[in-house]
């Protein structure tokens, strides 16, 4: 058995010792350094080569961001940022500079602690590029889309999970102003982090982002994002229903129940989209709408930070059509001028 080398940066001593006593316990890492500030996590980075670091955002010296943005442009490395609640602000310019996720910081006991082994395990092994200096995401020319008079009749729905934010940062960032269908999505989130994203997102977009909450009306040209602490499903008056996530659930929020009710409430006029994430949360609710007559897109390999969700849902014939994460904000517009039509699965 591999050992993975991980790096921890974070200026406080306690929590340096409950991170290495929590990732060290079952003998599969391997704790390669500790960094207590930006600047020491960069110097380690370049000298150690773990295969991923454990990033704070708030540390002296250099704080978290301005560390995370040298590092993903000098010698870029898996980044998973652990670091408190009250930083949900500003996680998501975390993750606009390349860190693959953010979780809070899990107590010796804390039930999340097994969460955080399986994150380090999984995005150890994740495939990330040094960037150039230049930020990708705010060049990108926004997809021009012709007046419609489409009402709520049709949903957008989204599941995604691990390198889904900025997955999702360059499709939203794409559509237009006048792109006239509700966009509702199921990220995979630690709890307190999804207003954050929301911010993040809503900076990057021509559409307004918001969190759904709990009677509300969807909205055409408006993006939502469901909280992380309850399952969202739509209602069949087109309203947003909270519901208590099942005891045990793997995953928050639930995929396959915001893509399952938008199946039974829109029909033929669901759209359903998988991007990239681990496990099979997703596949049923895409199963749900392809049922019902809907059109359902997938995100592919080579786009994806980790092809999982995706391929589950192509691999059970859920999937009409697969397409680079570029070409997913024209096939969306293409559904708004009524020119792309639900056909059999293909890459």
């Amino acid at each position: 058995m591999s050992v993975i080398r991980v790096l921890i940066a974070d200026d406080s001593p306690v929590a340096r010792d409950v991170l290495r006593h929590l990732l060290t316990r079952e003998g599969d890492i391997q704790i390669v350094g500790e960094a207590r500030n930006g600047h020491e996590a960069v110097a380690l980075a370049r000298t150690l080569a773990p295969q991923l670091i454990t990033m704070d955002l708030s540390m002296p010296v250099m704080e978290g961001l301005a560390a995370i943005e040298e590092i993903m442009h000098t010698r870029a490395l898996p980044i998973l940022v652990v670091s408190d609640r009250f930083e949900a602000a500003i996680a998501g310019q975390a993750l606009a500079l390349g860190a693959l996720e953010v979780m809070p910081k899990p107590a010796l006991d804390d039930t999340e602690s097994s969460s955080l082994l399986e994150r380090v395990r999984l995005l150890a092994g994740v495939a990330v590029i040094t960037r150039l200096r230049p930020r990708a995401l705010k060049t990108y020319q926004t997809l021009a889309a012709p007046p419609t008079h489409r009402s709520l009749a049709h949903v957008v729905t989204i599941a995604c999970s691990t390198g889904g934010p900025q997955a999702l940062a360059r499709l939203l960032s794409r559509l237009p102003s006048n792109f006239a269908l509700p966009v509702v999505i199921a990220q995979h989130m630690s709890h307190g982090f999804i207003e954050g994203m929301a911010q993040w997102l809503d900076s990057l977009c021509r559409l307004p982002v918001r969190v759904a909450s709990h009677g509300e009306v969807l909205t055409p040209a408006t993006v939502y994002l469901a909280p992380s602490e309850s399952d969202l499903e739509i209602t069949f008056d087109h309203h947003f229903r909270l519901v208590e996530s099942p005891i045990g659930a793997l995953y928050h929020p639930s995929c396959d129940a915001l893509l399952t009710s938008a199946a039974a409430v829109y029909g033929r006029k669901a759209i359903g989209v998988i991007l990239t994430g681990m496990g099979s949360d997703g596949v049923q609710g895409m199963r749900a709408i392809c049922a019902a007559g809907g059109m359902t897109l997938a995100q592919d390999e080579a786009s994806s930070v980790i092809y999982g969700m995706n391929r589950q849902a192509i691999n059970a014939g859920a999937v009409q059509r697969v397409a680079s994460l570029d070409e997913l904000p024209e096939l969306l517009i293409a559904t708004t001028q009524g020119s792309f039509h639900c056909g059999s699965s293909h890459s």
